[in-house]
This record gives C-alpha cells, structure tokens and sequence, in this order.
C-alpha cells in the first residue's frame, strides 16, 4: 500500500472530536492554497505543529503558509466507576499543512527550507519536492472533526450485539454469555447469562469481559 493510499485511509468516516477547532465560517481552502499531508516522528506531531506556526509568524511566511492542523479526539473510559479520559491522535504520524505552492508544484524554496530543517519532520506525501494535495472528501472529513465543539469525549467500547463474551471478574467470574445491550454514555455491556438454568441479564463494566476464545 502506497503512503497516499495510507493517508486516505486514515481518514476513513470515523466519528471524532478534536481539541484544533476550526470556526464554521472558515473556507475549506484559503486563497490559492491547499492542503498537504506530512509525515512526521511520532509523538512529534504537537511539537512539530508548534515550531512549525512560530518559524512562519517570525519569518512572515503567512502568504505561503496557513493552518496547520493536528486533529486528535478525546475518549472517556470508566472503570470501577471511575472516570479518566484521555485524548489521542487521530491520524499517528501525521500533520495537515495548508500552503501554496509555486506554479509547477513545487514547494517555494524558502518553505521547504523551513519545513525541513524541523526536528521531527520526515516527507511530504507524493514525489520528491512536489506534494500531492489532498482530496476534496478527504479535506472535507478534516476540517469536519475540526469543526466539533469540545463536548462530552466519546466512550468507546469495544463489543457488539450478539458477541459472544467471557466475564473476567466480578461475582460472575467464569461465565460465558452474549452481548445484549451496549450502554457508551455510562461505559456498560448487558451480557445475557444463563444461570440455573434461566438467562439473565447482567450489567458490567466493559473491563469486566472478554471477547471468548476461538470466536
């Protein structure tokens, strides 16, 4: 899979939010601008992305250089009753970069000096000196979860209807059931359990079960 084919794929239809938050009225493009996907060191991104604004402010770069954009979500997760949430990146490796380039799609000279020669920056995606823009769904996806107010973060959980799950712990430690009912706003499963004979539901905490073995 090429680097481009991986870049679309990251930004698949994934529901997100995001702590860069972009105005409504904001263009999808500034004038004669466009967006470009580079790669960078992981866990480098914010860093990247910070000396990256402050190197275009001090040199007056802003003609050529716009937004640039780290997109990362926050999820909530609940264990014992207890909250923590924690925010992560949503595309690793990555940072969106709006910016004009020459007339034959190179980067202007002095704003690739500038790009590369920041710690942690590895390649635009496309050829050598001549980034690919992205595309148009792909920027709109972007700048869709970078629109998002800074709400409740999401709860993930990783289990569906119908699965079938083992219980790690708890007073039914050991049994075996299928999933009924996912509940994210409180970080819940409802696992039907057959006890005695009859099938019950239970409520637990996602950290409780166990996709079962062999399925």
């Amino acid at each position: 899979m090429t680097d481009e084919q991986h870049a679309a794929e990251a930004l698949d239809g994934r529901p997100n939010e995001q702590t860069d938050v972009i105005p409504e009225d904001e263009p999808m493009r500034r004038a004669g601008m466009d967006w470009f996907v580079l790669r960078v060191q992981s866990n480098k991104e914010n860093s990247v992305r910070e000396t990256l604004l402050r190197k275009v402010q001090i040199e007056g770069m802003t003609d050529s250089v716009g937004r640039i954009l780290v997109p990362t979500e926050k999820t909530k997760t609940i264990k014992g009753g207890k909250q923590r949430i924690t925010e992560s990146k949503l595309y690793p490796g990555y940072v969106f970069v709006e910016m004009r380039l020459e007339p034959d799609g190179r980067i202007p000279q002095d704003v690739f000096f500038l790009i590369k020669e920041t710690t942690g920056v590895g390649d635009f995606v496309g050829t050598a000196g001549r980034p690919t823009p992205m595309k148009e769904h792909e920027i709109e996806k972007m700048l869709r979860d970078s629109r998002k107010p800074e709400d409740e973060p999401i709860v993930k959980l990783s289990f569906e209807k119908g699965e079938a799950v083992t219980i790690k712990e708890g007073p039914f430690e050991g049994y075996e059931g299928t999933v009924d009912e996912v509940m994210p706003d409180k970080g819940q499963v409802r696992v039907l359990v057959t006890i005695f004979g009859r099938q019950a539901p239970i409520d637990l905490e996602e950290w409780q079960i166990g996709k079962t073995e062999g399925e």
